[in-house]
């Protein structure tokens, strides 16, 4: 899942057009449990959630990204959660610590365009750091 809204603005990220929080279309309670069913649905092969963005921990995201991961955390046994965030781990504030302690893998840190390297897995510069639970 994409989010709308970033503060990190990296130079050369994918995805500039999430950068506005207003960008997009907007997160409703039918679009949350249409995610929720679709994760529980046996006939989509689908492990778990990714939350991307924009920026999952943009502070006008931590409400309703902190409902969804608690929400598939209760009702979607099984499935893990992971998320990509241009914040490193020991900025976070509590809220922000809070959901993810709920992830099992966390991809933290600014693209970095000159770092960038394509060979990388699950991340796009060298300077972004993946961090399985337990989150430390």
């Amino acid at each position: 899942m994409f989010v709308a809204g970033c503060e990190h603005q990296c130079r050369g990220c994918y995805n500039q057009k999430s950068w506005r929080c207003d960008s997009g279309h907007p997160y409703t309670d039918d679009l949350e449990q249409q995610i929720i069913n679709d994760l529980n649905d046996s006939r989509i092969r689908r492990k778990g959630l990714s939350l991307s963005g924009g920026d999952p921990l943009h502070p006008d995201n931590l409400d309703a990204v902190q409902r969804l991961v608690e929400r598939v955390r209760k009702e979607c046994a099984g499935k893990d959660i992971w998320m990509w965030t241009g914040y490193q781990l020991k900025e976070l504030n509590p809220q922000q610590q809070a959901i993810v302690k709920q992830v099992d893998t966390l991809i933290d840190g600014k693209f970095e365009q000159e770092l960038a390297d394509p060979k990388l897995q699950w991340r796009g510069s060298s300077n972004q750091i993946i961090h399985c639970q337990p989150l430390q």
